[in-house]
């Protein structure tokens, strides 16, 4: 089963996954029933995936590879350095319709898979939003260094402030305010994030 027959007949198993969880949820799904969608047999799976818990992990893995594209369509668009940088953070957030997997992703049970998803996102982002601040710098908008570092910095900020919905205004202000003075950017330069977060 290597090879490239292999190779799509997972990933086959991973769509199907993919839409039982956002349809049904993760809890609410078995591997019984994706097994049957799939129809297939019991060991074809298993050879697969050991777990439904590996199965959500990989399909994780696939959400987190379309979130990463997303963010290198934003990073070649032609658009101003400060909405590609916003952009590209937004893009490394699950889709609307996922939020059932996000969810399932934030419960305590969860919570070591939690933080190699967080820490992935922020592995792959650093180095699209590097090259950002310093389109930023040449462009004379930004003035730092140690960027891989203030961005790293940026990005897990957002995570924890952003992600669980769970903020103030004062809060997007302050987020705002360090992020500018982080790069070294004018008053002002991120204002429009006000807009789309409120």
């Amino acid at each position: 089963m290597k090879g490239a027959k292999g190779e799509k007949r997972k990933q086959e198993l991973l769509d199907i996954a993919y839409q039982m969880f956002i349809q049904k949820g993760y809890e609410e799904t078995s591997v019984d029933e994706i097994i049957a969608k799939a129809q297939i047999a019991k060991g074809t799976y298993y050879y697969y995936f050991p777990s439904k818990e590996a199965t959500l992990e990989a399909v994780i893995d696939m959400m987190i590879n379309n979130e990463v594209q997303r963010a290198r369509e934003i990073l070649s668009a032609p658009i101003p350095v400060p909405q590609k940088l916003v952009g590209i953070i937004t893009s490394l957030r699950p889709e609307q319709n996922e939020s059932s997997i996000a969810d399932t992703l934030n419960k305590k049970e969860n919570i070591i898979m939690h933080e190699k998803v967080s820490r992935r996102i922020v592995d792959e982002a650093v180095p699209l939003l590097a090259q950002v601040v310093s389109e930023g710098i040449a462009q004379g908008m930004f003035v730092c260094d140690h960027i891989e570092e203030r961005v790293r910095m940026i990005l897990i900020m957002s995570q924890h402030i952003f992600d669980n919905g769970n903020f103030t205004a004062g809060d997007i202000e302050v987020f705002i305010d360090m992020v500018e003075k982080s790069l070294g950017a004018q008053s002002g330069t991120l204002g429009f994030i006000r807009g789309l977060i409120g």
